[in-house]
Formats: C-alpha cells, structure tokens, sequence
C-alpha cells in the first residue's frame, strides 16, 4: 500500500465523529468491545463493531483478543505520521509568515 493511500484511510476514519470519539475514549485506556459498547448506547453492536474496523483498516486500533473478550488499542503512530507530513510543516510555514509580518510591521518604513 502507497503512502497516500494509508493516509486516505486514516482521514477517513479520522472524518466520523464517532470514530473520533471511539479514539479519544482509546487514548486514555484499551477497552473491550462490550466497553465500547455500552458507551454508545444510540448505536448498535455491529455499528461500533464496523466503525472500530474501519480505526483497524487505518491502523489505528489494535485489537487483542483474551479468551471471549476482545480488547481494543490504541496506535497513535499514524496520527503522529499525519502530523509529521502535513501539521508541522503547514504550522512551520504559517509561523514563518506570521514572523515575517510582525518584523515587517515593526520596521520603520523609510522616507
């Protein structure tokens, strides 16, 4: 799989918001699916189970199965890649103009 298409699947799953939440819930500890599940209770079984694979697909979920219960992971790597490729270099460039400006707008214009 090319880079680009590793980095579509994590924007889509980053671009459903109940996979976001899915995430955040992720990031403070792994839980199991039934966990996950009764922490959406709008949403069916198979819903969250079809939202986690997509997290999965992206590679943002790992998940480990123990006897009958099936624990969920998070994987922040990719999202530290997105970062990476897009976030510190926009903000790097942003920042650049910003300073730019600010030493533009503090220099006394000759006459």
């Amino acid at each position: 799989m090319s880079n680009d298409d590793a980095d579509d699947l994590i924007f889509k799953a980053l671009g459903h918001r109940v996979r976001r939440r899915l995430l955040d819930l992720l990031k403070t500890q792994s839980l199991t699916t039934g966990m996950l599940c009764d922490l959406f209770p709008e949403l069916d079984r198979c819903t969250v189970m079809q939202h986690l694979g997509v997290l999965e697909d992206a590679g943002l979920v790992v998940a480990e199965k123990r006897g009958r219960e099936r624990w969920n992971h998070l994987d922040a790597l990719p999202i530290h890649a997105i970062h990476e490729r897009f976030i510190g270099p926009y903000a790097a460039y942003a920042a650049s103009m910003l300073s730019r400006l600010r030493h533009d707008l503090d220099t006394p214009a000759e006459a």
